[in-house]
């Protein structure tokens, strides 16, 4: 281990071992050495930063108990002040709680342990000491003793202060802020390493049953990263950290990450990790590529780029702001043209990238009803709270953020005849917010965008905000490309259009296909079809998935159709017709390079 003497550690220490690897259990012990005289409260937070839902943690705490170290046989009772905190007796010296708790969420967003893999988000863990989370702390990660866990190794970002050669031992943090930020895998890995203008990365993957392909996913990321640093640092080719972490849990099904200051946590598929000596698809690797440029872009935006309502965090409340489409929807513009611009994907295949998202915004309902200003603020109770209604209700500030981000970059360069474009808006966002952390004010992106572009460019971006941000008008990408884009509308097969004229969205529940949604405007609704209906026949042709596409491909001459469903394993009949109305418009993007 390194050299530390046990005695400097900070006065806050967290100390976490596995309880139960089957029945899916920590420990974690929290040492305070100077609770607050007037009785310490305790508390664990309800939600975890990119992740805008309450999530309530607490609710995993299965026992919690405190001694006083004075007399470490004697429990403190603990008043329980609401369903995440609790309040300590007033005690001199030093006192401990004990918690027990429950980890079984293989998400990124909380905590998991079985006997593969245990993966920490200190968030769900770490009991925040209230009126000193600006108080350094410290992270002691002890070793299971069970057999099955006896080669894992830990991965994380966290500073070592005195680790062993398996990464068990101390870490350190800022703050307590500054220990929610870095997740901890344990586990075994397959490791992939590179340089980016001369910072370490690292990609730790579980998971994969065969072997990866670490060459060429080093080859790939670091062509990514690269291409990122120096999208912000133009000059000094700097970034904003000294490693970076990539922490990548390969699953049968399952996508998605969460960002940190100097790593991010991944979900994806084992199908979506090049292996060797095995058949990858291509479009499904691109999909992960995709993802590694969002997570790693938000290392700038939003980890040190941030909304002044975020600053400082409040864990134990909503924290809402209008601004969302511009962390999440311009990450989202720009992971896949960093993909592009680091050469990891061509032309053709960027344009596709951007058509298939248009054209997924253009067959929402919900885009017209909801601006992304609103989409931003409702994140809590909307967006992360989907239900049957949610396409009829919700525009994605992810997908028609990043749709928004293209047209601004199209305005601006138009604007300034191709001399500046929304890389000068970003890299004056990063010298003004990210370098400082001075949060953005709500309209605190307006004087950025009229400094960077002076006011001639007051009027197109005051009319951009009104009509696209804080209205619902379709954002026209088609008048904006260069002439070198040839937009066209996207042919459709007769089985496409039927398709888009029912506007219904289903699944498939033990043989049956059940309706999951259905879309304002659609056949299935001016029928009376409803989510969670149990379609039967159409037409009086049994519906199953396996017969979904012959049946309606039946209907290509037909214009009325008779639904035959169950609801509530009730039976019903009804009728509707199919017009060409209600098919939104798609469309096809092509280069003449």
């Amino acid at each position: 281990m390194n050299n530390l003497n046990t005695s400097d550690l900070p006065a806050i220490q967290y100390t976490i071992w596995s309880a139960d690897l089957h029945g899916h259990r920590f420990h974690v012990k929290l040492r305070i050495e100077n609770p607050l005289p007037g009785g310490q409260i305790l508390q664990m937070p309800a939600w975890i930063p990119g992740s805008y839902l309450i999530r309530d943690f607490s609710k995993q705490i299965e026992t919690i108990e405190a001694f006083a170290l004075e007399n470490p046989n004697e429990a403190l009772s603990l008043e329980r002040i609401d369903n995440d905190q609790w309040r300590l007796p007033k005690v001199a010296g030093p006192v401990e709680i004990l918690t027990t708790v429950y980890a079984f969420d293989s998400s990124v967003r909380a905590a998991y342990l079985d006997t593969e893999r245990a993966f920490i988000n200190p968030s769900s863990l770490c009991l925040a000491v209230k009126d000193q989370e600006s108080f350094p702390c410290a992270l002691i990660l002890i070793p299971s003793k069970e057999a099955s866990a006896s080669h894992w190794t830990v991965q994380t970002g966290l500073r070592p202060a005195k680790v062993d050669s398996q990464g068990y031992g101390f870490y350190l943090a800022k703050n307590y802020d500054d220990l929610l930020d870095h997740p901890i895998a344990m586990g075994e890995f397959q490791m992939a390493h590179w340089k980016s203008n001369g910072v370490s990365h690292s990609m730790a993957i579980q998971g994969c049953i065969h072997e990866v392909d670490l060459e060429r996913l080093a080859i790939d990321l670091q062509a990514i990263c690269t291409c990122t640093i120096n999208l912000f640092e133009p000059k000094t080719k700097a970034a904003p950290f000294q490693n970076y972490l990539f922490l990548v849990n390969a699953v049968l099904a399952g996508y998605g990450g969460l960002e940190h200051r100097n790593s991010t946590a991944l979900l994806c598929r084992r199908d979506q990790i090049p292996q060797i000596n095995t058949p990858l698809d291509e479009t499904a690797y691109r999909e992960f590529l995709g993802l590694c440029s969002h997570e790693y872009f938000h290392a700038w935006l939003v980890k040190r780029i941030q909304p002044k309502a975020f600053q400082p965090y409040r864990l134990d409340r909503r924290s809402h702001t209008q601004l969302l489409w511009l962390f999440e929807g311009l990450t989202s513009y720009y992971d896949d043209l960093q993909l592009l611009r680091s050469k990891r994907i061509d032309l053709k295949t960027y344009l596709k990238l951007v058509a298939n998202n248009w054209n997924g915004i253009l067959r929402g309902p919900g885009r017209l009803k909801q601006s992304l200003a609103d989409s931003s603020f409702d994140a809590w109770t909307k967006y992360y709270q989907a239900d049957e209604n949610t396409p009829n209700a919700v525009v994605s500030y992810y997908g028609k953020g990043a749709l928004l981000a293209l047209g601004l970059d199209l305005k601006i360069r138009a604007f300034t005849q191709n001399h500046q474009s929304l890389d000068d808006v970003m890299r004056a966002i990063w010298q003004r917010h990210g370098i400082t952390l001075e949060g953005i004010a709500e309209d605190g992106l307006d004087g950025i965008i009229l400094e960077i572009l002076g006011g001639g460019f007051a009027k197109t971006w005051n009319e951009f905000k009104s009509r696209y941000i804080f209205g619902v008008e379709d954002i026209p990408i088609q008048k904006w490309l260069p002439d070198s884009i040839t937009v066209k509308p996207k042919s459709q097969t007769k089985l496409e259009k039927i398709k888009l004229q029912l506007g219904l969205r289903h699944s498939d529940i033990n043989g049956w296909l059940k309706v999951t949604h259905v879309l304002d405007g659609g056949a299935t609704q001016l029928a009376g079809l409803a989510a969670g209906d149990l379609l039967a026949s159409i037409n009086g042709e049994r519906i199953t998935h396996a017969r979904w596409d012959k049946v309606l491909s039946s209907l290509i001459s037909e214009q009325v159709i008779q639904i035959c469903f169950y609801r509530d394993d009730l039976e019903h009949e009804c009728m509707t017709v199919l017009e060409d109305k209600q098919i939104p418009t798609q469309y096809t993007l092509t280069s003449a390079e």
